[in-house]
């Protein structure tokens, strides 16, 4: 992708934003004259306010063509994500986007072949996931077992040392990501 491109997905982020909380419903958008935006992609939206966590809703696996996946990502993140009450609209304006594109997902057997920074990472046993973008290393600071640790007991309920349990499934994968 290229800056071009960045900037088109950053602001159908925020124009979906706008256009929820003025209609209540979703934009729709025509076929995109861009063939990349017509590609499945998974994708995250995250959104900060002041520079603290005020959304962040994804898919972890192509559900749909890289613009569907942005609008839907954008409006869940900002109006759906649990933890935060609905984006208003007086705050908008103090809402900084971030989207971050991901590569497919590559199961690993062995923990220590997950790159600091680099590798999403995806944890999976039983019914309980949870998932830590490669930025969160990067913004905590953790070390390979911290980070683990906590994806394990925060992020997906299970103890904190699951990852070494063979049971679980351990995914990684890459993330383009951009903000305003």
């Amino acid at each position: 992708m290229n800056d071009i491109d960045r900037s088109q997905l950053l602001d159908l982020a925020r124009k979906s934003i706008e256009y929820y909380l003025d209609y209540n419903k979703k934009i729709i958008l025509k076929n995109p004259d861009n063939p990349a935006f017509k590609e499945d992609r998974a994708v995250f939206v995250t959104l900060h306010k002041d520079g603290n966590l005020r959304g962040c809703i994804g898919h972890m696996h192509a559900q749909m063509s890289l613009d569907k996946a942005v609008i839907e990502m954008a409006t869940a993140s900002a109006f759906e994500d649990p933890r935060f009450p609905p984006v208003q609209k007086e705050e908008l304006a103090k809402i900084e986007i971030e989207i971050s594109v991901l590569s497919p997902m590559e199961r690993i057997t062995d923990y220590k072949k997950i790159r600091m920074g680099i590798d999403g990472v995806w944890i999976k046993k039983g019914f309980r996931s949870g998932v830590y973008l490669p930025q969160v290393a990067i913004e905590t600071g953790w070390d390979r077992e911290t980070f683990l640790r906590s994806l394990c007991s925060s992020k997906a309920g299970l103890s904190a040392d699951a990852y070494k349990d063979p049971d679980t499934e351990i995914y990684i994968y890459q993330v383009e990501k951009f903000s305003e």
